[in-house]
């Protein structure tokens, strides 16, 4: 189905690897592409619940983008490049009404970085290096990695990252706010599955609207205050509502359909 991933379907949850190991997993045309599908999947099939978005092999998530496609881009290709990908993969994978978390196994730098910041958080194992080294090349990230960054680690931050190109290992990451946990690499996969398992337990609608409020805070929209009050009173119409509080005044454990 996918010539540059693997995808397997783990108890509702997609395990989507990106499968270059020879090229360090990088991002070409090819990955962007069959991305953008595998996550109308994850947003139009109901035994999807979740995803985790991972490299293959032990070196690298995605180490960055093939620059060898950019070298003949002119102005226009090269704000169509950031736009095709920004709305075909980035803002598709931020705005998920599913959870999607970011498997960080080893480097994950320039377009890797904004791969895993663009997921709704990030487990990183202890190998893990995250960077914005786009200055290098002339270039900034493209790919919502000044808007992200910022918003994850603070503008102090992420202006000394993105203008030194300075690579950061996982323990610094986690301190700063850009990944939630750091596990062996070999736990990694089931620290990812072990968070999504208990987010299964919890209603599917109500999860829905936390992604967008949470994503309207770090876009500072000003709607957000009036947008969480709209999406509270939705929760009142659905059956998951009506199952939650009935499973909480009856001490048992709810049943949640999504619905």
């Amino acid at each position: 189905m996918y010539t540059t991933l693997l995808t397997e379907l783990d108890k509702g949850t997609l395990v989507i690897t990106v499968n270059r190991p020879d090229k360090m997993n990088a991002l070409n045309k090819d990955v962007i592409q069959e991305l953008g599908k595998v996550m109308d999947e994850v947003y139009g099939n109901d035994e999807i619940k979740t995803a985790i978005i991972t490299g293959a092999g032990e070196k690298a998530f995605v180490a960055g983008a093939d620059i060898s496609e950019f070298v003949s881009l002119d102005y226009s290709q090269g704000t169509a490049l950031a736009k095709a990908g920004q709305d075909g993969v980035f803002n598709k994978i931020e705005n998920c009404p599913k959870p999607v978390i970011a498997a960080v196994n080893g480097f994950a730098l320039g377009g890797g970085c904004e791969l895993a910041m663009s997921c709704h958080f990030r487990v990183a194992s202890a190998n893990a290096k995250f960077g914005q080294p786009e200055v290098n090349l002339g270039l900034i990230p493209g790919y919502g990695g000044t808007q992200r960054l910022t918003q994850l680690v603070g503008k102090g931050k992420a202006m000394e990252l993105m203008m030194t190109a300075d690579m950061i290992g996982a323990d610094e990451a986690k301190a700063l706010g850009l990944v939630n946990h750091v596990v062996p690499l070999e736990e990694l996969l089931a620290k990812a599955k072990e968070i999504l398992q208990k987010i299964h337990t919890k209603a599917p609608v109500a999860i829905s609207k936390v992604i967008a409020c949470v994503n309207d805070a770090a876009n500072c929209d000003p709607a957000g205050f009036g947008n969480e009050i709209t999406r509270f009173g939705e929760c009142f119409t659905t059956e998951d509502m009506k199952e939650g509080t009935s499973a909480f005044l009856e001490k048992r454990k709810p049943a949640f359909k999504g619905k």
